[in-house]
C-alpha cells in the first residue's frame, strides 16, 4: 500500500507539475490571469491529494513496518511538500493574487524554488517508492 501510494503521488506530480502547468500557458487563448486562476485550482487540488497520498504513505509504513531507508526517503519527500505549501505557496500566491488583480507583480524566485522542489520531489519519490516495494 505505501509503495501504492507514492507511485501514484509520484505521477500526479510528474502529470501536473511537468506536463500541465507548462502546457497550459500555450494554449490558445490563454492569458496570464486565466493560467493563473487555473493553475491555482490545480496546485490546489494537486497538494491536497499529495497530503493525502503522503499520509496514507506514512501510517501504511509505521504500521506495517519499512526499513529506516524507505522511512527516511518518505520523510525527504514529505518535507519538500511541506516547504513547498508552508513556505513557497503563500508566495506564489500573493504574486497571482496581485496579478490577477491587474496590479504590477513583478517576477519572483519563488516559482523557480517551487519548480526546483518538484524536481527534487522526483527522485525522492522514486527512491521511497522503490525502497517500499515488498
Amino acid at each position: 500500500m505505501s509503495a501504492a501510494a507514492v507511485f501514484v503521488w509520484l505521477g500526479m506530480v510528474i502529470a501536473i507539475s511537468f506536463i500541465e502547468a507548462p502546457l497550459k500557458f500555450r494554449a490558445p487563448g490563454v492569458t496570464l490571469p486565466i493560467g493563473l486562476g487555473i493553475g491555482r485550482l490545480v496546485f490546489r487540488a494537486l497538494n491536497i491529494a499529495e497530503v493525502t497520498l503522503a499520509t496514507a504513505a506514512l501510517l501504511t509504513a509505521v504500521i506495517t513496518g519499512t526499513t529506516p531507508a524507505a522511512l527516511t526517503a518518505l520523510a525527504g519527500a514529505v518535507v519538500i511538500l511541506t516547504v513547498q505549501i508552508s513556505a513557497v505557496r503563500p508566495t506564489l500566491t500573493r504574486r497571482s493574487d496581485r496579478v490577477l488583480a491587474g496590479e504590477p507583480a513583478p517576477r519572483s524566485r519563488a516559482h523557480l524554488i517551487y519548480i526546483a522542489l518538484e524536481i527534487l520531489k522526483v527522485p525522492t519519490l522514486i527512491t521511497a517508492g522503490t525502497l517500499l516495494l515488498p
